[in-house]
C-alpha cells in the first residue's frame, strides 16, 4: 500500500513543501528512509515505532519506504516524526480518511513524536503557516506548544495536539480548529531602566536619539566607567513600536531558531554576544546554515561591547550586512539569505589601559600601542559608522548631584517622543515606498532628492571632505546624518547648523596625532590626546 502525507520544513527564513510517501510491500522487513534525511531525521524510526507501539497500533512485518521528496534538498529536524507515524497508519490500513484529506487536500501536519505518543513542539512553525496561508492549505495539524505563533496566521484552521491519538481524531474529522485564540507576545526585552537614571552625558542621550530616529550606526569612545555600557542598554526603552510587517519578518527568525516559543515578538531585538563569538555564530553558518546574530537583532539593535576586544575577522565580517541589510551564506549545495537590517551599537575604551581620555589618572601607553589598539577597528568598519562619540568620564560634581536634573528633561519617555516624532516625518517621506525605510537606508538617488543643501552648506561640505579627508561613503552618511537632525527639529530643508553637528559626530576622522608629550608618565596633569 502506498500512502502520502504532506509537511513542510524551513529553509532560510522559509518553509518550503515536503511530500512523505510511505509505501508497505511484501519482502524483508525493513525500514528504509531516503530522501536526504540528516541524523535527526534517520532517528525518527525509533521514536515513530515506540510512539505507534505505545499508542495501541500495530507495526506491520513489512518492507517499509520513506521517501521524503524534493530528494534533492538535505531534511533536517525531528518535525517529519508525525507525518510518517500518519503515513504508515494509513499504509497499513489501520486508519481510513477520506482520500481528499491527505493525499490530495489541504491539511499539512508536523510535529516531534515523543516514545510515549506525545507531541513536542518544533521549530520553524510561523513560517509555515503563512505558507500554508499563501499555499491553499487550509488546515495545518501542529503541537500544542507552537498553537501560540501560529495563530498569528489568519486563514487557516489550526488544530493542536497534544498526542497521536489526538492527531489522529483530527484526521477522523472528531476534532474542531482552534481559531479562537488571541495571539500571544514574546517580550525580549523586559528591563524597565530609564535615562532619567543615567547621571550627566547630555550630548551622548543626544546622540542616541539621533540614532534611533534614522536607524544609525553608533560607537562610544571612553574610560571605564564612563557610563557607556549604562547609555546602550537602555537604547530599547526609546525605540518606537514594531509596525506590523517589521513584527512579522523578526518573529519568523526567532521561530526558526526556537527562541521565542510564546508567540510573536512584541519588542525589538537588543543582541549583545559577547566578544569571544565566532564569525559563524555572529553572522550566519553551519552545515545547514542558522541565523547569526546579528539576523536575530533585524529591525532592533546589535550592541557590541568593548569592540575591539572582538577579533577582527569578525568585526570585518559586519561590513557587507551593514551595506545591504541582509547576509548571503554560500554552501556547496545551496545558498541561503537571511535579514539583518539592524542597528550597530559598539562600545570601546579609547587606549589597552583605558585612562587615555581620564584627566585623573596617567595613561602610560605608548603611541604605537594606542594606534594598534585603535587599529583593530578597520577603516572601512569605521566608514559605516554614522556617529563616532567620545564620553567623557563624569567629575564628582556631576556624579554627586545625582540624576534628579535629568528626570524630565533627558528621561526615556521624552526622549522616545522625540524618536516618534522624527520617525513619522520619515513615514510621510517614503510614504508608497515598499517596505519600512529609515534615513540610514537613503539610497545615491534618494541623497539627491532629500538631502538638499543650502550654497553654504555644500561649501562647508566640501571644506570638511578636503581637510579629513572623508570617503564618499563618510560623506553620504554625513548627509543622512543631517536628514536626521533636520527631521528631530521639524524642518524641511537642511540648514548649515545641521551638517554641522553631523560632522561634529564623526570624532574619530577629525582627531589627528598632535602631542606626543602627552603620551610620557612625567606630565603631571594628563590631557587626553587629541587623537581620541
Amino acid at each position: 500500500m502506498l500512502a502520502v502525507v504532506h509537511s513542510a520544513a524551513v529553509l532560510g527564513v522559509d518553509a518550503y513543501p515536503v511530500t512523505i510517501e510511505i509505501d508497505m510491500s511484501t519482502g524483508l522487513p525493513g525500514f528504509y528512509l531516503v530522501g536526504l534525511p540528516d541524523s535527526a531525521v534517520k532517528e525518527s524510526r525509533e521514536r515513530v515505532f515506540s510512539a505507534l507501539r505505545n499508542s495501541g497500533f500495530q507495526i506491520p512485518s513489512l518492507k517499509i519506504t520513506v521517501n521524503l521528496a524534493p530528494a534533492d534538498i538535505r531534511k533536517e529536524g525531528s518535525s517529519f516524526d508525525l507525518p510518517i507515524a500518519v503515513g504508515m497508519l494509513l499504509a497499513s490500513e489501520q486508519i481510513t480518511c477520506p482520500d481528499e484529506t491527505i493525499s490530495k487536500g489541504p491539511m499539512l501536519l508536523l510535529g516531534e513524536l515523543a516514545l510515549n505518543g506525545d507531541i513536542r513542539p518544533s521549530r520553524g512553525i510561523l513560517p509555515v503557516a503563512i505558507y500554508c496561508k499563501s499555499h491553499g492549505y487550509s488546515k495545518l495539524i501542529l503541537p500544542e506548544g507552537n498553537i501560540a505563533e501560529a495563530a498569528a496566521v489568519s486563514g487557516v484552521d489550526h488544530y493542536p495536539v497534544r498526542n497521536l491519538q489526538q492527531a489522529i481524531a483530527v484526521l477522523l474529522g472528531d476534532a474542531i480548529p482552534c481559531n479562537h485564540l488571541r495571539t500571544q507576545n514574546c517580550t525580549l526585552n523586559s528591563s524597565s531602566a530609564n535615562y532619567s537614571e543615567v547621571k550627566g552625558q547630555k550630548l551622548a542621550k543626544r546622540a542616541l536619539v539621533l540614532a534611533a530616529a534614522g536607524a544609525h550606526n553608533t560607537l562610544f569612545v571612553g574610560s571605564p566607567g564612563c557610563g557607556k555600557s549604562m547609555l546602550a542598554r537602555r537604547l530599547p526603552g526609546i525605540l518606537p513600536p514594531f509596525s506590523e510587517e517589521e513584527q512579522l519578518e523578526t518573529s519568523k527568525i526567532y521561530s526558526i531558531a526556537g527562541l521565542c516559543p510564546e508567540g510573536l515578538v512584541e519588542s525589538r531585538p537588543f543582541r549583545a554576544p559577547h566578544h569571544t563569538v565566532s564569525s559563524n555564530a555572529l553572522v550566519g553558518g553551519g552545515s545547514m546554515p542558522r541565523p547569526g546574530e546579528i539576523s536575530l537583532a533585524h529591525n532592533g539593535v546589535l550592541f557590541l561591547d568593548e569592540c575591539t576586544e572582538f577579533k577582527k575577522n569578525v568585526l570585518d565580517s559586519l561590513r557587507q550586512p551593514l551595506e545591504d541589510g541582509e547576509v548571503l551564506i554560500s554552501r556547496t549545495a545551496l545558498r541561503l539569505t537571511f535579514p539583518s537590517r539592524f542597528m550597530l551599537l559598539c562600545a570601546m575604551n579609547p587606549c589597552a589601559c583605558g585612562n587615555l581620555m581620564n584627566s585623573r589618572k596617567t595613561c602610560y601607553c605608548s603611541l604605537q600601542d594606542i594606534l594598534k589598539y585603535r587599529k583593530r577597528l578597520s577603516g572601512p568598519l569605521l566608514d559605516r559608522i554614522d556617529i563616532q562619540l567620545l564620553i567623557p568620564s563624569l567629575s564628582s560634581e556631576e556624579w554627586s548631584r545625582g540624576a534628579t536634573a535629568n528626570i524630565q528633561e533627558m528621561s526615556s519617555e521624552v526622549m522616545a517622543a522625540q524618536v516618534l516624532e522624527a520617525r513619522d516625518h520619515q513615514a510621510f517621506r517614503f510614504k508608497g515606498s515598499p517596505g519600512i525605510r529609515y534615513n540610514s537606508q537613503l539610497s545615491s538617488n534618494e541623497l539627491s532628492k532629500y538631502c538638499k543643501l543650502p550654497h553654504a552648506g555644500w561649501l562647508l561640505l566640501r571644506d570638511v571632505m578636503d581637510k579629513l579627508a572623508l570617503s564618499a561613503r563618510a560623506c553620504d552618511r554625513v548627509l543622512k546624518m543631517s536628514r536626521t537632525i533636520a527631521d528631530l527639529a521639524g524642518a524641511d530643508e537642511i540648514s548649515e547648523e545641521h551638517l554641522a553637528e553631523a560632522v561634529s559626530y564623526r570624532s574619530l576622522d577629525r582627531s589627528p596625532v598632535t602631542d606626543e608629550r602627552r603620551l610620557t608618565p612625567e606630565v603631571s596633569a594628563p590631557q587626553p590626546l587629541s587623537l581620541w
